[in-house]
């Protein structure tokens, strides 16, 4: 276990913005601290953010807030599901989540959801990851930390990523 999570912690620059989409969206269903199972289907018909992220991980915290910010301004037409792999764990997150303010959930995995989302060709990833699920369970655009994504999830562009999908459809 240790050793699967160490993989899952390296940071990597093998994943761009974009090369995890235009495919289903991988089922699942994963529970959160206070034992509640959240499945996939249940968010159907909303967009739904679904971030890979480490609760001992800076950036995490910083793309905490936004996402945070996203629901509050998006209210009931989006979802945030928030997912941690050891070495996170009850206690780490029930802090983090009390530190940070986090209304969103945050779900455990043990490494399978992260490994049918990131699908990694390496050993390593990169964490913070996001993936932007449409209405119909298909995933539109993900991005993994970098300089080339500081937008995402340093400022305001994961807003301008939600208004394009949210935007009429002509």
């Amino acid at each position: 276990m240790r050793f699967f999570s160490v993989l899952l912690l390296s940071a990597a620059c093998a994943f761009g913005a974009g090369e995890l989409s235009n495919r289903r969206a991988p089922g699942f269903s994963l529970p959160e601290t206070g034992s509640k199972f959240h499945d996939l289907q249940d968010y159907r018909g909303k967009i739904l953010i679904i971030d890979f992220m480490q609760v001992s991980c800076p950036h995490c915290v910083t793309f905490s807030a936004i996402l945070e910010q996203a629901k509050v301004k998006y209210g009931d037409k989006i979802a945030v599901l928030s997912i941690v792999n050891p070495p996170s764990d009850q206690n780490g997150v029930t802090d983090y989540i009390a530190k940070n303010k986090i209304k969103s959930p945050i779900l455990f995995d043990c490494g399978q959801v992260a490994f049918s989302y990131l699908k990694p060709s390496s050993p390593q990833i990169t964490i913070p990851h996001v993936f932007l699920i449409d209405a119909d369970g298909v995933i539109r655009n993900d991005f993994s930390f970098g300089p080339a994504n500081a937008a995402i999830f340093e400022g305001k562009g994961l807003f301008a990523e939600l208004e394009k999908m949210l935007a009429p459809k002509k």
